[in-house]
């Protein structure tokens, strides 16, 4: 729906910030009812299922975290994947990779599990979200692969 990528105020956002009530955490699934990918590009992954938007600063079309305040934030992604397609995430700050995770191919490799975290130092507006490498995919599916984070300070 068109409400999730709605944004509220610029004037509402500062309200909200300066009286020191609202903390920002976020944390959201990829389901698309299977195997997702491989695609011919690399692509930005939509968590579509939101457990918690605190601050609503994550948008689930996009899959892109936007900091609402400057500060320290932590940043979590897991996945798991079918052995028949290489898997791997890589977190990005704005266009920066920051962190990745790993798939080494072998013939009895059935299945893939990985995942990262990191802890970064965020000014407002700079935007945190992870992408997934050309031929390669992730199960979105069963509660499996979930992207989250929140702030520290």
């Amino acid at each position: 729906s068109n409400s999730t990528c709605s944004t509220i105020k610029q004037q509402d956002e500062t309200i909200l910030f300066h009286t020191g009530k609202t903390k920002v955490a976020f944390s959201a699934l990829i389901e698309k009812g299977g195997a997702y990918g491989p695609f011919n590009t690399d692509v930005t992954l939509a968590f579509n299922k939101v457990f918690t938007n605190i601050g609503d600063a994550y948008k689930s079309c996009t899959g892109i975290f936007t900091a609402p305040v400057t500060g320290v934030y932590y940043f979590t992604f897991f996945y798991h994947a079918g052995g028949k397609h290489a898997s791997l995430l890589r977190l990005f700050k704005n266009s920066e990779m920051i962190v990745r995770s790993s798939d080494h191919q072998t013939g009895s490799d059935t299945a893939d599990n990985g995942g990262n975290a990191v802890v970064l130092q965020l000014q407002q507006g700079d935007q945190v979200y992870v992408r997934m490498p050309a031929n390669h995919h992730v199960w979105a599916a069963e509660n499996h692969t979930s992207f989250s984070g929140f702030q520290i300070s």
